[in-house]
């Protein structure tokens, strides 16, 4: 167990990224794509985790980040959400973005590249990628929401290695 006081923001955001690469294992075990993200609070606690949840229902807005938006909302205040930091195993994708955007999360970090993650699943049928950088989503806001990413995106490719060639 890290004791996450001690560590600093880059260790720190190194530490819950890889948590994230975590959550997208745990997706693929429970038969679902190898994506995960997490939600951390000011104080260094994890408030949310969400895997990808396409199937059983072949929901292709289940993303991770977007449940993981849509539970945060419900859950918690506005305040809270803009002090708290959402790590995902790769690039939101622009549904997702606009949904960290409306739901207030102040800060991500990712792993896996948008523009990546094209290149790794290609045309497949059930990731048709946008390569669309949530940077420019955020930037069209109103409100600020920084981004640090991509980040151990060797590691974040690696979940993915044999997934989208079935």
């Amino acid at each position: 167990m890290t004791d996450v006081e001690r560590l600093t923001q880059a260790e720190l955001d190194e530490h819950f990224l890889r948590h994230s690469f975590d959550v997208a294992r745990r997706s693929m075990d429970n038969g679902n794509h190898p994506f995960g993200a997490i939600l951390v609070d000011r104080n260094r606690k994890i408030l949310i985790e969400t895997e990808n949840g396409y199937m059983p229902a072949h929901d292709g807005t289940a993303h991770a980040e977007r449940l993981l938006a849509t539970q945060a909302c419900r859950t918690f205040k506005a305040e809270d959400l803009a002090d708290a930091t959402m790590y995902s195993s790769a690039e939101p994708c622009a549904m997702c973005s606009g949904a960290i955007y409306w739901a207030g999360i102040g800060r991500l970090v990712y792993g896996l590249s948008e523009a990546r993650l094209r290149d790794i699943t290609g045309n497949h049928p059930e990731n048709p990628t946008l390569d669309l950088p949530c940077r420019a989503v955020f930037a069209s806001g109103q409100r600020p929401t920084d981004v640090i990413g991509p980040l151990l995106e060797g590691e974040a490719a690696a979940l993915h290695d044999g997934v989208w060639k079935k």
